[in-house]
């Protein structure tokens, strides 16, 4: 059992080698992966909350986000939660802060390739940029089909 136990601590120690930086990441991915912003959860059944998920099977990334808009129709608040390489969670995390003050439309607005030249994405790894993006895209679809049902109840309730 100590011969056991001696062994998993071993795993958990950080292994020697080059740093992240020196593995071909650029120093915004290091620092988004290093110190990511918006990291959490917002509470998916508000009203006022879209979240998005979506996954790329290749790779094995699954990026969760959520946005929280006011009464405006301006985003307030962004989350993630992502599973994947530092790229993700970097565009992940870049993602949740470009949205915030923005309205719906101009979040929309967002693309990929914006996000992969702001972190300096190599090709191989320009499908976690492509990943926030429809994340994006996801959140905001998700907070309007919100909007479109309370609509309907309103109207319920009022020819009721």
């Amino acid at each position: 059992m100590a011969a056991l136990r001696a062994a998993g601590a071993a795993l958990l120690r950080p292994r020697p080698g080059p740093a992240p930086a020196a593995l071909g990441y650029h120093k915004k991915v290091v620092d988004h992966y290093e110190n990511p912003r918006n990291v959490g959860s917002l509470d998916r059944n508000a009203k006022n909350v879209g979240t998005g998920l979506v996954g790329a099977p290749a790779c094995g990334d699954v990026m969760k986000l959520q946005v929280e808009v006011d009464e405006n129709g301006k985003i307030v608040d962004a989350r993630f939660k992502t599973f994947g390489c530092g790229s993700a969670i970097a565009s992940s995390s870049l993602a949740t802060e470009w949205v915030k003050g923005k309205t719906v439309d101009e979040a929309l607005k967002i693309k990929n390739t914006d996000i992969a030249k702001e972190l300096c994405l190599p090709p191989v790894k320009l499908h976690c940029s492509m990943l926030a993006e429809d994340a994006i895209k996801a959140a905001l679809a998700d907070y309007k089909l919100k909007q479109e049902s309370n609509r309907e109840s309103d109207k319920k309730a009022d020819n009721a």
